[in-house]
């Protein structure tokens, strides 16, 4: 297998609130509208889906749907070059409609996070710190 994520797929309750949030509410770019029935949003790397959950459940089979853990054990992290934008992009992402889980903070590792959550309840971690970038966006991991 290469080493390379190519889509992330959040099954979401509601395909035109999920879209306005992360399409109107964060800016993340998109071709696509809930009409089509799932939507791509291109970042720098992995692809964002969202598509409505029960589907998502039924594709990967018949013992899959039920209620959502609210923490499943998985966050996505979102890693920005400056301190300020930490507090920019949760600023940003509560505008939007999102929860502040974790208002932004000095971390144990050194960096400054904080967590919100979509409207789904998906936990995302805004990060400063950690990592370098190369020119396209993609992390340093050393």
């Amino acid at each position: 297998m290469e080493p390379r994520l190519s889509i992330i797929t959040l099954g979401v309750t509601d395909l035109q609130r999920s879209y306005d949030f992360y399409s109107k509410g964060l800016g993340l770019p998109t071709t696509r509208t809930p009409e089509q029935g799932i939507v791509f949003f291109q970042t720098s790397g992995v692809t964002l889906a969202i598509y409505p959950y029960e589907e998502l459940a039924q594709d990967v089979g018949p013992d899959w749907s039920g209620p959502r853990s609210k923490f499943p054990g998985v966050t996505i992290a979102h890693n920005v070059r400056t301190r300020e934008e930490v507090d920019a992009v949760m600023e940003t992402a509560a505008g939007a409609g999102a929860s502040v889980v974790k208002p932004a903070a000095d971390t144990f590792w050194g960096g400054y996070s904080g967590y919100f959550s979509d409207p789904d309840g998906y936990l995302w971690e805004i990060a400063w710190g950690a990592f370098e970038f190369n020119d396209d966006g993609s992390l340093i991991v050393t």
